[in-house]
């Protein structure tokens, strides 16, 4: 008897044609739109990535190799930037150091002090913690190295000593209420280090044949320090003071000595007036308390947990970075060159 149902109202009656294996989950050709039908129809060689797209076989073999490239540690490629950038800096900076150490007068004393605050400002942002009181500080640089121009060693003491109670007075003046000693110090280090430093260089550019002495003894402990930089990165291998700067070695300290001796000496055979004895011994000079002034730095930096003090000299480092050796040299050199000269 037959059924007496009917399918519902705009439905088709289903399809007792057998489908095929890939015809699964398919609906019939006489169902399918014409967008589905020409898809369905379509060739391997139609169903290729689009002219354009990324093949992506061809990008799985390349990118092992843009993988390799990228995890490969460029070393190489990092020292040689870092010492391009370095001379790009250095040279025009010692061919403008030379030029203002010899014109000398007002015009050394004024870039004196603006290299001086630069350093100062550095050292106070260091040890911002300890609220160094740095108007004192920059009056007190500036002062004493205008007492060195106009005055003598005297009046750079004076100078000096007059800075500790005015120090005391505008710390006293502060509206908040302790650390005080602290900042009393850290105030009188940027003063000691930096102002008797530059004022000696001052000091130094005043004396008979000092200009040229100066330009020797920064010779020595710039390239002195260029030659312990590039010695310790080829032969460094134990370390000097891992406390303190990690990355400096003993090999690279005798290859800095070695040519801050070599510097001023060589210098020293073109000044007829500048024996070989005295040479060699602002060489020495320049040799050991370069180092020194080096680590001094290093370890303020260390105590700061600072990198580099500032950016002003770009691959260089900040104003502090270049001149913390110099602050040492410069000193030495006038008093050695002054009992000379007497």
């Amino acid at each position: 008897m037959p059924s007496s149902r009917r399918p519902p109202v705009g439905r088709p009656p289903r399809s007792s044609a057998p489908r095929g294996p890939g015809s699964r989950g398919r609906p019939p050709a006489s169902e399918m739109t014409t967008t589905e039908r020409s898809r369905n129809e379509r060739t391997p060689e139609d169903r290729s990535p689009k002219q354009g797209a990324p093949n992506r076989r061809a990008s799985k073999q390349r990118r092992p190799k843009e993988r390799s490239r990228k995890q490969q540690p460029p070393t190489e490629r990092r020292r040689r930037s870092d010492l391009g950038a370095r001379i790009l800096v250095a040279v025009p900076a010692a061919i403008a150091l030379v030029i203002l150490i010899d014109l000398g007068g007002l015009v050394f004393a004024l870039f004196v002090v603006a290299l001086g605050w630069a350093c100062m400002h550095e050292l106070y942002r260091m040890l911002e913690r300890w609220k160094p009181v740095t108007v004192v500080g920059f009056g007190a640089l500036a002062g004493m190295v205008l007492a060195a121009r106009y005055g003598g060693l005297q009046q750079v003491t004076e100078v000096a000593v007059c800075a500790l109670p005015v120090l005391f007075l505008f710390v006293l003046a502060r509206p908040q209420r302790g650390g005080g000693t602290v900042a009393i110090a850290g105030t009188l280090l940027g003063i000691y280090w930096i102002g008797f430093a530059l004022a000696h260089g001052e000091l130094l550019r005043e004396l008979p044949h000092g200009a040229t002495v100066l330009i020797d003894v920064l010779l020595g402990t710039f390239l002195g320090d260029t030659a312990a930089y590039v010695g310790g990165r080829l032969f460094g291998r134990r370390p000097l003071a891992p406390q303190i700067s990690p990355n400096k070695t003993v090999e690279g300290l005798g290859c800095g000595m070695l040519i801050a001796v070599l510097a001023v000496y060589i210098a020293g055979v073109y000044q007829p007036w500048l024996t070989t004895g005295n040479a060699l011994l602002l060489g020495i000079a320049v040799a050991v308390l370069g180092p020194i002034g080096d680590l001094f730095e290093s370890l303020i930096k260390r105590e700061a947990r600072t990198k580099d003090t500032g950016t002003l000299f770009g691959a260089h480092g900040g104003a502090l970075d270049r001149a913390d050796a110099a602050l040492f040299t410069i000193v030495a050199g006038y008093y050695i060159w002054y009992a000379v000269i007497h």
